[in-house]
C-alpha cells in the first residue's frame, strides 16, 4: 500500500477539519503497516481514580485507524468507521500520554480493516486493542 499522505499532511488534515480536537492527538509517524498516534492525555481524558477514561482510549484507536486510511486513501473526510471492538486489558499509567501502534489488515475499494493496540508512553504492555472497519466513499 503506497503512502500518500505522511504524517505532517494528517496533521495538517486534523488541523483543518477537526480543530475542536487536533490539540490533543499527533500522528508521529506513518510506516509501510500502519502508523503511530498520541493523545495528548490532559485532565479532560480523566476519570475518577486518576485513570484515562474509556471513551478516551476509544477516540485515539478511532482517529489512529481513520489516519491510517487517509495515509493511503488521501484527505477522505467522509470515511466512517462501521464496526468497532475494543478491549480494554490493563489500566494506563499514571501522568503518561497514549500511544496507538495502528496497522491495516485490509484495504479495498469500500472497505478497510485496522486494529490498534494503545500503550501507556514508555510502556511495554498495551492497555487495549482495538479493531475497526471502515467505509469508504465511492471517489466522486
Amino acid at each position: 500500500m503506497d503512502i500518500v499522505m505522511n504524517a505532517d499532511a494528517l496533521n495538517r488534515f486534523l488541523d483543518s477539519e477537526f480543530p475542536q480536537v487536533a490539540a490533543e492527538y499527533r500522528v508521529e509517524q506513518v510506516n509501510e503497516t500502519g502508523l503511530v498516534a498520541r493523545l495528548a492525555v490532559g485532565e479532560a481524558h480523566l476519570r475518577p481514580g486518576g485513570t484515562v477514561s474509556g471513551p478516551s482510549i476509544f477516540a485515539l484507536a478511532d482517529l489512529a485507524i481513520y489516519c491510517a486510511i487517509l495515509a493511503r486513501i488521501g484527505p477522505v473526510a467522509l470515511a466512517v468507521t462501521t464496526n468497532a471492538s475494543i478491549d480494554f486489558m490493563r489500566k494506563p499509567e499514571a501522568g503518561r500520554d497514549l500511544i496507538a501502534d495502528c496497522r491495516l489488515l485490509k484495504l479495498g475499494r469500500v472497505l478497510a480493516v485496522a486494529e490498534a493496540l494503545i500503550y501507556s508512553a514508555g510502556g511495554a504492555e498495551p492497555v487495549a486493542r482495538c479493531s475497526m472497519t471502515y467505509s469508504i466513499p465511492p471517489k466522486s
